[in-house]
């Protein structure tokens, strides 16, 4: 059993996460815990190792700091919990590079232009070129969500990115990736795809993308 614990600090969204257990099989575990913004999080580690979690991923704030923040606070996040850690953001990265895409195109929450230009610049420290951005509103179905992902895709992209945590998108991958012909990241899935590449895991789940269907990169 292979056990992965994440911090949420936004609680929308976070009913992907059985959704993506239940796709996942019967040998992984998705732990919960909810962590109110600001807060500290040495109750929240106590109860991720006693919940056995193999390790943590802090999820829920999307692009809220730069990268070399984010790699620091991920950083601490680790000598706190005495585990792999990682976060939301950073997962988008490495999960960009698994797949070998350098060129993204990217569908963010609506924020300001100051957020989406942080955003621009955290996938660019990572390596990515980002093609093009369409920012949206929170919420909406799969027509919904099959509309955002062909605003923002590019001839020229490699993968299309949902970034923002709220948004509920396990249930939709198999068609968004058809509908745009090339891998679909989404926050709750690459977060728990982050959680079992720090946790040594592989699993094939072609239900929740082509993301899914690869070695990651730690065991390849």
């Amino acid at each position: 059993m292979t056990a992965l614990g994440l911090l949420c600090t936004d609680h929308r969204g976070e009913d992907d996460y059985p959704r993506i257990e239940q796709l996942l099989g019967s040998d992984v575990r998705v732990d919960l815990v909810r962590l109110d913004p600001g807060a500290g999080i040495t109750g929240a580690a106590e109860e991720l190792r006693l919940a056995g979690a193999d390790a943590v991923v802090r999820t829920g704030e999307g692009f809220t700091h730069d990268a070399e923040d984010e790699v620091n606070r991920v950083e601490e996040l680790a000598r706190q919990t005495g585990m792999p850690a990682s976060s939301t953001a950073l997962a988008f990265v490495n999960a960009a590079r698994d797949l070998g895409a350098t060129r993204v195109a990217v569908a963010a929450p609506a924020g300001t232009h100051e957020e989406t230009a942080r955003l621009r610049g955290f996938l660019r420290a990572g390596g990515l070129e980002v093609t093009g951005t369409h920012t949206a509103a929170t919420g909406g179905d799969e027509d919904a969500l099959l509309a955002r992902v062909a605003a923002v895709d590019t001839p020229d992209a490699e993968a299309v990115l949902l970034t923002d945590p709220a948004l509920e998108t396990a249930a939709h991958l198999p068609a968004l990736e058809k509908a745009v012909g090339k891998p679909v990241l989404t926050a709750s899935q690459v977060t728990v795809w982050e959680g079992l590449r720090l946790a040594e895991r592989r699993v094939h789940a072609p239900d929740l993308g082509a993301l899914f269907t690869r070695t990651p990169a730690s065991e390849g």
